[in-house]
C-alpha cells in the first residue's frame, strides 16, 4: 500500500480512511487475510498501537474480522463492502459538488463537464 500521512488530522483516522479505500479497491479481497499489525505499521511508518487502533475501528464497523489464530480477515459480507463503497463515493461527490459550486458553476454546467470528461477518459 502507498500510505500518505499528513499533519493536522489524527493519524489513526487517516489510516482508517486509507485502509477503507484499499478494501473497496479490492487490494484486500473479501475473506482474505490482511498483514499483521506490526507489518502494516512498519509499512506505513506509524506506531503499531496507532495501526491497532485503526484496525479495531474497522472491526467495529464490521469490515474486518479478528480470527483468534489466523489474524484479521476482510469481511466476506458484500453488502458491507458495497455500503462502504457507496459512502466513500457520496463523500467524494459531495466534495466535488462543493468545489464546483464554489466556482459558480450551475448544475447543468457540472453535468456537461462530467459527460465531457467521462467521454475524454474513455477515448484515452
Amino acid at each position: 500500500m502507498n500510505w500518505s500521512i499528513t499533519a493536522g488530522r489524527p493519524v489513526y483516522v487517516q489510516l482508517v480512511e486509507q485502509l477503507e479505500l484499499a478494501l473497496v479497491a479490492g487490494e484486500f479481497p473479501p475473506g482474505s487475510r490482511i498483514p499483521p499489525v506490526r507489518e502494516l505499521a512498519a509499512d506505513a511508518g506509524v506506531n503499531p498501537n496507532t495501526m491497532q487502533r485503526a484496525l479495531q475501528e474497522l472491526e467495529s464497523r464490521g469490515l474486518l474480522q479478528a480470527q483468534r489464530t489466523a489474524g484479521r480477515t476482510v469481511t466476506a459480507d458484500d453488502a458491507a463492502l458495497h455500503a462502504l463503497r457507496r459512502r466513500r463515493a457520496q463523500t467524494l461527490a459531495g466534495e466535488f459538488l462543493h468545489q464546483m459550486h464554489a466556482l459558480s458553476l450551475t448544475e447543468t454546467e457540472i453535468e456537461t463537464l462530467l459527460r465531457e470528461t467521462a467521454q475524454q477518459q474513455t477515448e484515452e
